[in-house]
């Protein structure tokens, strides 16, 4: 069987990602990682908004272990490499890192669960974990 690669997402830091000292500011790989997922989401064709206004099911970060290990300038070019790891009934486990070429600058442990609109667990409708399976493999 082959494996499915990681997905790849590019960015660049801005002045507006950094802190006084002109490193990323923390909080910000937070939202580094958040693209990188969307972006993901996105390339295996499913539409989330589609998935809300249709299902009424949205995903929600309900846990991060993160791991800050180099810092990022201002003007660099890095790469989101999200990597999934468990999908069960109603969550999507991710390794996910924000690298500096080959350099590994920050790396986490993301859980998405799916909910509904009012904020209740729900199993993931089978038609979406069938496009998340293959990339499990």
């Amino acid at each position: 069987m082959t494996e499915i690669p990681p997905h790849l997402h590019a960015l660049r830091v801005y002045y507006e990602d950094t802190d006084l000292a002109g490193i990323v500011y923390y909080a910000n790989y937070l939202k580094f990682i958040e693209r990188g997922r969307s972006e993901w989401v996105r390339d295996l064709g499913i539409d989330q908004a589609a998935l809300k206004a249709e299902k009424g099911l949205v995903f929600a970060v309900r846990r991060v272990e993160a791991d800050y290990l180099r810092p990022a300038r201002f003007g660099e070019d890095l790469t989101v490499v999200t990597r999934p790891q468990q999908v069960s009934g109603a969550r999507i486990v991710l390794e996910q890192e924000v690298r500096r070429g080959a350099e590994r600058l920050f790396q986490a442990l993301v859980v998405l669960v799916c909910l509904t609109e009012d904020g209740h667990a729900a199993r993931l409708p089978p038609e979406l974990r069938a496009r998340l399976a293959p990339a499990l493999h």
